[in-house]
């Protein structure tokens, strides 16, 4: 294998390095919510700084590799898509640390009412942040056009949740505050698939060399 090969090859392993922590800090966050764990969403907050050191560290050297190998077509569309992803990545990562906050603060106090729609909001985007990374991997367009299709149910999701604790809050104003972060914690799960979403349509800049963003499925 020639040396420019062996790096690329590394630069994906890393890349899905960095895929994994997400991964599991999307898992971890909701999971100290749900079963009101602090312990889980304080090593999850701490263990953050590790997606950021991926980060910088990935993005340095898709430069060096871009102005000392001088890529093109192919490999330098997936330089180019590794570094977004990654961008993709670190987000969600500050999201799930963002959730864990929120669960600390909740678990303090009692809860609403049993949490149905919030884990199968994590479980979708979970799924979709996974089957995105293995699109990348393989070089599969159609898994990538997949992920994009299931961002419409997560958002349907984020809906129910909201209107159900809007219905909740004007029964009894107590629960405002809890209610509220709640529905920060439906935010960031949305915003966690909106952010696996852009990583498919990369995939399929990666594999098509064409930019789908902004534009509709069937264009």
């Amino acid at each position: 294998m020639a040396i420019f090969d062996e790096e690329l090859s590394r630069l994906k392993e890393k890349i899905l390095e960095m895929g994994a922590l997400v991964e599991n800090s999307i898992k971890d966050c909701v999971k100290s919510f749900i079963e009101r764990d602090n312990a889980l969403a304080e090593n999850l907050i701490k263990r953050d700084h590790l997606v950021n050191a991926l980060d910088v560290e990935i993005d340095e050297e898709c430069i060096r590799l871009i102005a000392l190998r001088q890529p093109k077509a192919s490999d330098l569309r997936f330089i180019t898509t590794g570094m977004k992803i990654i961008t993709d990545l670190e987000r969600m990562g500050d999201l799930a640390v963002n959730i864990a906050e929120r669960a600390l603060e909740l678990n303090k106090e009692p809860s609403i009412k049993p949490y149905v729609d919030i884990p199968r909001m994590r479980d979708i985007a979970y799924g979709m942040t996974r089957d995105a990374l293995d699109a990348f991997v393989n070089k599969d367009k159609r898994l990538a056009m997949d992920v994009i299709m299931r961002d419409d149910e997560i958002d349907d999701l984020k809906h129910s949740i909201i209107s159900e604790l809007i219905f909740l809050m004007l029964e009894d104003p107590n629960i405002i505050c809890r209610a509220l972060r709640i529905i920060f914690i439906a935010q960031y799960l949305e915003r966690i698939a909106d952010h696996a979403t852009n990583i498919a349509e990369m995939v399929i800049y990666l594999v098509e060399g064409k930019i789908i963003r902004h534009t509709t499925i069937s264009e």
